[in-house]
């Protein structure tokens, strides 16, 4: 799936993201259940679904055009995220982390085909202005609960809600897609979607028991979404 693909309009139809997929068998039970783009996580200093880079790879070529892949990463600089890019080829790179003034537009121009979605992780109404700055150049944003700023750093997967109040402001601050991330499971997801009105959704714990993605929790996730509209 290409960047046309995956943000072309469809009426009524709320995204969702399946995050964390760690192994071809994840990634079939995902795809069979109608995810719409599978998260594959690189290196994270804190945090639940790392697999290693060469593994990404593997399940994306398997993946190829049947759903957006995408790669999250923590690296903070072009020439990393050029490493990763070159050997996963994802369709969507999640950038974790704050990237310093101007590597983004190396990105970008390195790889124009690839959908770049920093992360704002909301903490408070300062969120709205650092997604509205980092809007100008991505093509998505992801909203997402961590605290880059804790000792070790949180970059996704905590498991916890956010205010979704802040992440409406957003929603009507920023003219690209907004993903939204942070705690959301099948009894849940609806209120998400109808208060913040996102682009997509992204869940990783909240459809996984004893770790590994679960069919019957998964299930109930999507009619959740698919209730919402």
């Amino acid at each position: 799936m290409n960047r046309t693909d995956l943000f072309k309009e469809r009426a009524e139809v709320v995204r969702v993201k399946v995050c964390c997929i760690a192994s071809i068998e994840e990634a079939e039970l995902a795809l069979e259940l109608g995810a719409d783009a599978l998260g594959l996580v690189s290196a994270m200093p804190s945090g639940p679904g790392v697999i290693p880079d060469a593994a990404i790879a593997m399940i994306a070529e398997w993946v190829g055009t049947r759903a957006a892949t995408v790669l999250l990463t923590s690296r903070s600089s072009a020439d990393g995220i050029d490493e990763q890019l070159t050997l996963s080829r994802p369709s969507v790179l999640q950038i974790c982390d704050a990237l310093p003034d101007g590597e983004m537009a190396i990105v970008r121009r390195r790889h124009p085909d690839v959908v770049l979605m920093p992360v704002v992780h909301v903490r408070g109404t300062d969120a709205v202005r650092e997604a509205v700055s980092l809007a100008a150049d991505a093509d998505a944003i992801l909203l997402d609960s961590g605290n880059p700023c804790a000792q070790v750093k949180e970059l996704g997967g905590t498991g916890r809600v956010h205010d979704w109040q802040v992440s409406r402001a957003i929603r009507d601050a920023v003219g690209v897609p907004l993903f939204l991330a942070g705690g959301l499971r099948a009894h849940n997801v609806a209120d998400a979607v109808r208060t913040v009105q996102p682009f997509g959704v992204d869940v990783c714990s909240g459809v996984r028991r004893n770790g590994k993605l679960d069919r019957s929790t998964l299930t109930e996730f999507m009619s959740a979404v698919r209730g919402a509209i």
